[in-house]
């Protein structure tokens, strides 16, 4: 009887996919580099920040794994490059890669000693001294949000190299166990937790901030001008902080004023009615934005009530935008009764006397008429309008006078309800009947039927 013969079994795999098995496996170069792309946003604030130390101006540091290149003599199974997880080089940076938390805070004492510089001054102070806190306020608010923000930008790095080196390698097992490692290391290591708590370190930092911007703008001696709270909506729009916003707003207009020259400081009482204490829209457009981003329906209405809904708003506004119209009103008379006089010596069918009578009641019916047209279409228009619009029977010089008041509940409405149009008008809570009910007390209408999508 023969000996057996041992049959060879087919393998499960073609030959290209063992060779490339029995490679070793090399790291493929990142499609993004985290760190140029947040030095390229970065580098423009820290060359210019006064406060902080040239050692501490790098916040972080992510490493970029290693490449290997291919030389052109190799194999086409030597072309295919594989990630690999570089155990040596970690994309998250180390502790000592940070700004000390000490260091923030040592930054924030200074600028406490130059409010107090502000606040100890026996005159009024100067804007340049306000505005340079508020600058500094600025500068560490853009700080502090590049440190919370770098470890969303790491992480996913990291993430992307692990999930690229496990779908393209074709030795799962080995794969498997060399990512186990690699995840309890991360659990134990005391350095990656303390990296991990950093940024919310620095997030308990932005109340003291706001805090700093907010006693400067209340400082009685100081006077707030457009340039100052420009710039205080940008601080706490960087902070995300609009609590303190409709109170600055307030003080705007009716903070006093001090008189200068006068030992003590003797203070004139201000009218918040004024046209000159009007907030500018683009600046109360920020504010509003500032609350919305940061989901506090208080203080947007607040802010709303403190710009768009003053007495000051809407004289500005008058005065701003209403004045041409009034001025061509009143001149139509005299330009119609110049033009009538000359038409009525260009015929002779009639006296001039009548004549002229005649054109000049043509032409002032002409023109009011075609005038009513054109304003009844502008103040009727509600295209613009999404989810607020007026109530029936709103007068049409109050529906432009307070457009901007109802265009900026408009836009919290939109901010806070559904963003799906099928799904408006079936939103349910606390805020959202407050919200309603607010709108309704200001002569408008949330979502009203006959103006909704499909029911027309």
């Amino acid at each position: 009887m023969g000996q057996p013969v041992a049959v060879t079994r087919h393998r499960s795999i073609c030959q290209i996919c063992e060779s490339l098995s029995t490679q070793p496996r090399r790291v493929a170069p990142p499609l993004i580099s985290a760190r140029n792309v947040f030095y390229q946003i970065s580098q423009p604030w820290r060359a210019k920040c006064p406060y902080i130390s040239p050692q501490r101006r790098t916040l972080f540091s992510t490493v970029v794994p290693s490449t290997k290149r291919s030389s052109p003599a190799k194999s086409l199974s030597d072309e295919v490059v594989r990630p690999k997880i570089d155990h040596e080089s970690p994309s998250i940076p180390h502790a000592p890669n940070f700004p000390s938390i000490s260091h923030a805070n040592a930054i924030i004492d200074s600028m406490e000693a130059s409010i107090l510089e502000v606040t100890s001054t026996p005159g009024i102070p100067s804007e340049q001294s306000a505005r340079g806190v508020l600058e500094a306020c600025h500068q560490l608010a853009d700080w502090v949000a590049d440190v919370t923000a770098q470890p969303h930008i790491v992480h996913p790095l990291s993430q992307l190299d692990s999930t690229a080196s496990t779908l393209l390698s074709l030795d799962g097992d080995t794969n498997a166990k060399t990512a186990k490692p690699s995840t309890s290391t991360a659990k134990n290591d005391p350095q990656l937790s303390q990296e991990k708590d950093y940024p919310a370190q620095f997030r308990e930092l932005l109340p003291g901030i706001s805090r700093i911007a907010y006693r400067t703008m209340v400082h009685r001696p100081v006077v707030i001008t457009r340039d100052l709270l420009d710039q205080y909506v940008r601080v706490q729009a960087k902070l995300g902080m609009p609590e303190p916003l409709p109170r600055i707003f307030n003080l705007y207009a009716s903070k006093p004023l001090p008189r200068e020259g006068s030992v003590p400081l003797s203070y004139i009482k201000q009218n918040p009615n004024r046209p000159e204490g009007a907030i500018e829209p683009k600046t109360a457009d920020a504010a509003l934005d500032t609350a919305i981003a940061a989901k506090n329906l208080d203080a947007a209405v607040g802010i709303i009530e403190s710009s768009y809904g003053t007495t000051a708003f809407i004289r500005s506004k008058l005065l701003r935008h209403g004045l041409l119209p009034i001025g061509a009103l009143l001149g139509t008379p005299v330009a119609a009764y110049v033009l009538a006089t000359n038409f009525s010596g260009l015929q002779q069918a009639m006296d001039t006397a009548t004549a002229t009578n005649v054109a000049f009641a043509g032409i002032l019916a002409y023109v009011g008429f075609t005038a009513s047209l054109g304003v009844v279409a502008a103040a009727t228009a509600n295209d613009q309008m999404k989810r607020v619009t007026w109530a029936p029977g709103t007068p049409l010089r109050k529906r432009w006078i307070r457009e901007e008041e109802r265009a900026a509940l408009d836009k919290i409405a939109c901010a806070w309800g559904f963003q799906e149009p099928w799904r408006q008008g079936e939103e349910e809570g606390a805020e959202w009947d407050a919200l309603r009910e607010y709108i309704g007390q200001k002569g408008m209408v949330l979502d009203r039927t006959e103006l909704m999508e499909g029911m027309d």
